[in-house]
């Protein structure tokens, strides 16, 4: 899986704005880069689109391979399936990177599908909210592929929305939540330049939720995780400094369900996911599902 880019790497844009106002601020953080969906999977795949808020977002939906037979089955040409797995890419990603997930899960039997993010790729949108509307978006990715349970993985940002989302969704089974944020003003101010004064971020924190009409402060895995009654696996990198490990780990100790906190020592948080033990973790957690 491609390497995504790492959270709100929009905030550099406060570089060059140093003290002004705060709608500039404000800006960096609705508005991350939009990269383009570049190249169609080497694989099996259907185009999938949806609407959620008004707003039509799109994706793609690897099948399962058939699999090995059921011995409880009676017709040995059924395939046999494990699941749906939701892949949520980080800021400024696309569905490109869940490709990965796919080559890795399909085989396995697992049906996997991989969405833009409004405001991301080929999905409509202006603003990204950082899981306060976004986690509508997986309620209503799940509608549009009939699904009755899912497995929710999600990278950055993508964890922090699957965190979100599996806090209201109860077809959601179990969360992967890969270098994820505790909420969105603590990781803002993680991210702003040092010599900007607590009360320009808090003010373009503020002006962000007016122009996109959420709140910032509901934007938040570590409020979610007190309603998380699902297997949760969190994974992060000891050594992020982009999103240090302590915002995964204020998530697990507000984890109310069955949780598992993997800290990856060396790990920074764009090759968090670059090691085939991680991987393997990962499968025995699934397989224990």
């Amino acid at each position: 899986m491609r390497r995504h880019v790492g959270y709100l790497i929009c905030l550099s844009a406060l570089l060059t704005v140093a003290c002004g106002a705060p709608d500039w601020g404000a800006t960096a953080i609705l508005h991350p880069w939009r990269r383009p969906v570049v190249f169609a999977p080497d694989i099996p795949y259907e185009t999938i689109a949806f609407e959620s808020d008004g707003l039509r977002l799109e994706g793609w939906l690897f099948r399962a391979d058939r699999g090995r037979p059921d011995p409880a089955r009676l017709e040995q040409d059924v395939p046999v399936r494990r699941g749906l797995i939701v892949y949520l890419h980080g800021i400024a990603d696309n569905r490109q990177s869940g490709l990965g997930v796919a080559r890795r899960f399909v085989p396995l039997g697992y049906d996997v599908l991989s969405y833009d993010s409004r405001a991301h790729g080929r999905s409509q949108g202006d603003f990204c909210t950082y899981g306060y509307f976004e986690r509508r978006d997986v309620t209503r990715a799940l509608d549009a592929v009939g699904a009755k349970r899912a497995v929710l993985f999600g990278s950055s940002l993508g964890a922090a929305v699957a965190l979100q989302a599996a806090a209201v969704d109860p077809r959601v089974i179990g969360v992967i939540a890969q270098s994820s944020f505790a909420d969105l003003p603590s990781i803002v101010r993680d991210r702003a330049p040092w010599y900007l004064p607590e009360a320009y971020v808090t003010a373009a924190i503020a002006r962000a939720g007016q122009l996109a009409g959420f709140a910032p402060s509901e934007a938040s895995p570590v409020a979610s995780a007190a309603h998380i009654r699902v297997p949760v696996l969190l994974i992060h990198g000891a050594a992020d400094d982009e999103t240090p490990s302590q915002h995964s780990q204020l998530i697990y100790a507000a984890l109310a369900g069955p949780k598992r906190l993997l800290l990856v020592p060396g790990a920074g948080h764009n090759d968090v996911l670059a090691r085939e033990d991680v991987w393997r973790e990962i499968e025995r957690w699934l397989a224990s599902l």
